[in-house]
């Protein structure tokens, strides 16, 4: 497996990830706007398909912020999404950002556990966050304390 930069052809890929990993996937108008505005967009590819990837951007100069991050259904649970984050932190702590920043679906216990064991800490709720009126689970790994 290799991690690249997102190119335009893989927008297909992207999406059909995209939209069988979320209940609100993002369209590919909005994929496309925050690729274009500067945020790292980074794909996992396998057997020269897309199998996995991550946006993501630094916002007020030392905030890391993960934007969305998503794997093909039968590539989970074989360290895609660890590499995809591992990538971005490196890439965050080369860019000196102190805190990671993320929101996940409160009733998403899967996503929640897997970033705890990333080393991110849930730190608030964000009530009615998503267009269905679930709330939001902030969840911040505090990049002082990355070995």
């Amino acid at each position: 497996m290799i991690i690249r930069e997102f190119k335009r052809p893989d927008l297909k890929r992207v999406l059909e990830i995209e939209t069988a990993s979320f209940d609100d996937p993002y369209p590919a108008s909005i994929l496309i706007d925050v690729y274009n505005l500067g945020a790292g967009f980074l794909v996992a590819q396998q057997d020269n398909m897309v199998v996995g990837y991550i946006i993501f951007w630094i916002r007020y100069e030392d905030e890391g912020h993960i934007i969305s991050l998503a794997v093909d259904k039968k590539y989970r649970k074989k360290s895609v999404g660890n590499e995809l984050v591992g990538y971005a932190v490196n890439i965050f702590d080369k860019c000196h950002v102190r805190d990671i920043k993320l929101e996940v679906r409160a009733g998403n216990k899967g996503a929640r556990k897997f970033y705890k064991k990333l080393g991110f800490n849930e730190k608030e709720i964000i009530n009615n966050y998503y267009e269905d009126g679930e709330d939001a689970v902030v969840m911040k790994k505090d990049m002082k304390k990355t070995p």
